[in-house]
């Protein structure tokens, strides 16, 4: 049976292959002006908050030398931990709730790789000029202009890159007391360490690996088609409506939509996308569109040919100008089908809506739509998993508000002495020592005052004192239960009771007064 098998020597094989560099071309259009402005508002917060003050300290800051983090007017102590794993089980339910329906919207408008990808591609269209001139400056010998050029863009990279790491760690160290040492330079080792580590990651990233984060280092891609269904809004191509594509004369044909030819059927369709994947015209080759991750079928399972181009007349509304593949950060082409490269950041829609204006067209050829819709089915948005991502996500929204609008600015720990169980003082009586550590989690000076609840007859001995705590300060006071000898035997509960200066502010915590048996 081996024998039968062809087999052919391939010297020379290598197990990496380099990836060719993308040149995505500008392109203007409603999704554009929506990720462009979605790239200055998340970049002005991140460069924004960590300048911005609230009251005598940094709004923003994870001071983690002192475990505690400040929000604007709320401060996070470990204790509130709780709060911390909610926020980020809320971030992966909304991650696969926006995914089942409007698929990869992450990915294409918030992403921090996509982002700062974005803007180090500004920087190098400013420097090196529009896509054919950065392919030409790339395939070109060096020059002196080039060397320039070259290097004015690394300049622009890295002092962008060297800002992102210094805001980076002025999240974690007061950004003003941070740039106040730069100069003299008075930095800590982990300090230039954070803000050299953070620089360079950003400008190797967002610079040079671009795309390649999300094709082979972000999970993200991988396993999105496990959130997918047929209703998810993703980005397609109407094979239906643009096959077979092909060049034109402008206004020399109208639209399918407006001529006798109509749409064709489904398999038609997916037939003449296959065969176009596979015999690549000399405009997609060109353009370098990748052909690895696209739409796979062979022709002979279950598909018709592909429809036969006799005339103008059989030809779809695609006109195979390769724009879309052109203007994609990713370089594929949408036509081939979806694809784990794509995300979905609508570059391919407006390019293909301003081909369409120009044909006259209508728009629409390549769109924001789901697999039903393009293939003419009933399309659901309300579906199970949907709901149960939805409805989870706003139960745990409410309680995150119920539980910051609740939380207490009072902890209280009580620890008894460990060193003896219980003493007898000169009269007789037992006395019990306890450390009591008052943490004031409010952001103002408070007045504390301890009480205990119990049978009758255990006292506190420092009963009516009170400890005054400064905002943020943790008390830490000793104290002393005292019981009559016959009174207290063996092991007595009773409460613990701190009440602040802050009207309804207190706190109970449960101890034992221990006596002989």
């Amino acid at each position: 049976m081996a024998r039968k098998i062809p087999s052919e020597l391939v010297d020379e094989v290598s197990l990496y292959v380099a990836e060719k560099k993308v040149y995505p071309r500008e392109q203007d259009g409603l999704t554009q002006r929506l990720r462009k402005a979605a790239v200055i508002w998340l970049l002005g917060m991140y460069y924004g908050f960590a300048w911005l003050q609230w009251d005598d300290r940094q709004a923003v800051l994870w001071d983690l030398p002192a475990r505690k983090f400040y929000v604007f007017g709320l401060v996070f102590w470990p204790q509130d931990f709780l709060f911390l794993a909610l926020l980020l089980i809320m971030a992966g339910l909304s991650l696969f709730f926006f995914t089942a329906v409007a698929g990869r919207l992450w990915c294409g408008y918030a992403c921090p790789q996509t982002v700062w990808t974005e803007v180090f591609i500004w920087m190098e269209r400013w420097t090196e000029g529009d896509r054919n001139k950065r392919m030409k400056l790339d395939n070109g010998p060096w020059t002196r202009e080039k060397f320039m050029r070259k290097g004015a863009k690394h300049v622009l990279w890295l002092a962008f890159a060297l800002w992102t790491g210094f805001t980076f760690v002025g999240y974690f160290t007061p950004i003003r007391d941070l740039a106040a040492r730069l100069s003299p330079f008075e930095w800590g080792g982990w300090e230039i360490f954070w803000v050299l580590f953070y620089s360079l990651a950003t400008w190797g990233n967002a610079g040079v690996l671009r795309e390649q984060v999300c094709k082979y280092m972000c999970p993200y891609a991988r396993f999105q088609g496990a959130m997918f269904d047929r209703n998810t809004l993703i980005i397609a191509y109407d094979p239906l409506r643009g096959e077979p594509r092909g060049p034109r004369k402008k206004g020399k044909l109208a639209s399918v939509l407006e001529r006798a030819r109509g749409l064709l059927p489904l398999d038609v369709a997916t037939s003449a996308v296959v065969h176009a994947s596979q015999h690549r015209s000399a405009a997609d080759l060109q353009a370098g569109a990748r052909a690895t991750t696209g739409l796979v079928v062979d022709q002979q399972h279950g598909l018709p040919p592909p429809p036969e181009v006799n005339s103008p007349e059989d030809l779809g509304d695609c006109i195979d100008c390769t724009i879309c593949v052109q203007v994609c950060p990713t370089g594929i082409d949408i036509r081939n089908g979806l694809q784990y490269e794509c995300i979905a950041c609508g570059a391919c829609v407006d390019a293909c809506d301003m081909v369409m204006d120009k044909m006259g067209y209508p728009r629409g050829l390549v769109r924001y739509t789901s697999q039903n819709a393009v293939e003419g089915k009933h399309v659901r948005l309300l579906r199970p998993r949907v709901l149960i991502y939805g409805g989870l996500l706003v139960a745990l929204a409410i309680g995150f508000a119920v539980g910051i609008a609740q939380r207490s600015p009072l902890i209280v720990d009580v620890m008894r002495d460990r060193n003896a169980l219980y003493r007898t003082a000169a009269d007789g009586s037992i006395e019990n020592a306890y450390t009591v550590r008052i943490v004031n989690k409010d952001i103002a000076p408070r007045e504390f005052t301890i009480r205990i609840d119990g049978p009758e007859g255990i006292t506190l001995v420092e009963a009516g004192a009170v400890h005054r705590a400064l905002a943020e300060e943790v008390l830490t006071v000793p104290i002393t239960l005292r019981a009559p000898a016959g009174l207290a035997k063996g092991r007595v509960d009773l409460d613990l009771v701190v009440e602040s200066s802050a009207e309804g502010v207190s706190e109970t915590e449960e101890t034992r007064f221990f006596g002989p048996f």
